[in-house]
């Protein structure tokens, strides 16, 4: 769990980066094209299911498919070459260089099933620099709200700064930590998967608790809500929760470790 930010308004023009406004611009241009697709599913039914290769228990659309070769088609109107790793395929590079510094990572569409359905969908992208061994640009982008996009990025000074950016391209600050204890607070969790997920909080009883704790005044104030993987820190970052609990039974997948040679394009190392 972590501590929540509070939201100010961005008070200096371009104070986000220029690569990463790039890429924030890319995300909404995914998302603006994307977004009628899934209304589409959502009213017909026809959401597109595949067989899911990689991952065998979560579902993957034609959506998905589609976001991640969109996604490798336009980054390179912004990064000229770079390690393309997507949750849909095995990683690649992409341009003319053959170790190039900058890796790519994206979630092209999270939360899939709710979003053939027209209720919740995210995309992610993460850019990390193999020279600074660490990332230097994320966007979570979400593809249904008024509250549009979630920005953290290493300004030329080597600040990390965070940002939410809202539909009417308003831009807010994320700079001032939360006090909120459980009594009083919002807690979230990624509750979809029964077993996986819902249980696993269930049997934490002390902890279930402690946010309906009545303070001094007899009133319980804390609840648990149901968040989605990344944005759910992204929330806690905007004040809009104030923690988010992540459980799972799984077996952590292993990682992809940027170092790596990998294969260009044509399949040579």
């Amino acid at each position: 769990m972590a501590h929540q930010e509070s939201v100010q308004p961005a008070t200096e023009p371009n104070t986000i980066p220029d690569l990463a406004q790039n890429i924030a611009g890319l995300v909404r241009r995914m998302m603006l094209e994307l977004r009628p697709r899934l209304i589409d599913a959502a009213l017909t039914g026809r959401r597109a299911e595949n067989e899911n290769l990689r991952h065998t228990d979560n579902f993957l659309s034609d959506y998905d498919l589609w976001m991640h070769q969109r996604y490798k088609d336009l980054l390179v109107e912004h990064i000229p070459a770079f390690v393309y790793a997507s949750e849909e395929a095995d990683p690649e590079v992409i341009g003319d260089e053959t170790d190039p510094d900058l890796c790519v990572l994206v979630d092209p569409l999270d939360t899939s099933e709710l979003a053939v359905r027209g209720l919740y969908g995210y995309t992610h992208i993460l850019i990390y620099s193999r020279s600074q061994a660490r990332p230097i640009i994320a966007v979570v982008g979400d593809i249904f709200h008024h509250v549009q996009l979630y920005l953290a990025a290493r300004d030329e000074n080597g600040t990390d700064r965070a940002f939410m950016i809202t539909a009417d391209s308003i831009e807010h600050t994320l700079d001032q930590p939360s006090q909120a204890t459980l009594p009083d607070a919002l807690v979230t969790n990624y509750l979809m998967r029964p077993e996986q997920r819902f249980q696993p909080l269930a049997r934490q009883q002390q902890f279930l608790t402690a946010p309906s704790a009545a303070p001094g005044n007899g009133k319980a104030k804390g609840c648990i809500g149901v968040d989605f993987g990344s944005v759910g820190l992204c929330h806690v970052a905007t004040s809009q929760t104030n923690h988010f609990a992540r459980s799972s039974a799984r077996t952590p997948p292993k990682r992809y470790r940027p170092s790596t040679r990998l294969p260009n394009q044509s399949g040579q190392q």
